[in-house]
């Protein structure tokens, strides 16, 4: 798996069975729409845009949007990665609702990503990188993996809470303020410019756009050693 520091592993310590058994309407219901000002549907529909039929997920929490996801077949080629073994079991057993029976692997997106040799057609790291520890630079190289695992015409798409550079409220700065300093963030100083020089580092063509305090981005064609 690789080194994994202190501080991924405390924030991933919060998914417990119980934590992510009220994640769908704490995170995605109240979060999303109230605090971030980023309804739920908005990511949804990144995923029903964007995703292959052999997709990697990686910090999946519960399931929710692979499991609602359009893929362009009945039966796609699902990758599960997290820290957590909790939100591997959740999601793989949502998806075996579906029909969908996913490779599950514990790993840190801040090292390369523990599939071997697998190539996939997306990628999502949806609501993760406000949680990953460091400044872009670092959050810049997890980038770099998900771009190494993907084939040449691949996307990587998901969505940030960004503490920087977007209009926020009393709400959403007070609570990521307190986030972070429960270390469930991770994102002081996370800005939009930086957001898109770090995947500008590792895909060659990157689009983002921001609702509210969150930018979701697609980013396609990954920039590594061929």
């Amino acid at each position: 798996m690789g080194h994994v520091t202190t501080a991924e592993i405390d924030g991933a310590r919060v998914y417990s069975r119980r934590g992510l058994g009220i994640y769908d309407l704490y995170v995605l219901g109240f979060n999303n729409h109230l605090v971030w000002r980023c309804p739920t549907r908005h990511l949804q529909a990144l995923y029903d845009a964007n995703i292959a039929a052999d997709h990697i997920d990686i910090g999946v929490g519960t399931g929710y949007f692979l499991h609602r996801a359009a893929f362009p077949n009945t039966h796609p080629a699902v990758t599960l990665v997290d820290l957590n073994e909790h939100s591997l079991t959740v999601a793989s057993e949502r998806l075996r609702t579906r029909g969908i029976a996913a490779d599950t692997h514990i790993g840190s997106v801040l090292a390369p990503l523990p599939v071997e040799s697998r190539r996939f057609g997306s990628a999502a790291a949806n609501l993760l990188m406000h949680c990953v520890p460091g400044d872009w630079d670092d959050k810049g190289a997890a980038f770099g993996h998900i771009a190494d695992v993907l084939v040449g015409s691949g996307v990587f798409f998901g969505a940030t809470v960004l503490s920087a550079g977007l209009p926020g409220t009393f709400l959403s700065r007070a609570t990521t303020r307190a986030f972070n300093d429960k270390g469930i963030f991770h994102n002081n100083g996370d800005d939009l410019a930086g957001l898109r020089a770090a995947l500008a580092r590792s895909f060659e063509s990157v689009d983002i756009r921001t609702r509210g305090s969150m930018a979701l981005w697609v980013a396609r064609y990954p920039r590594r050693e061929r």
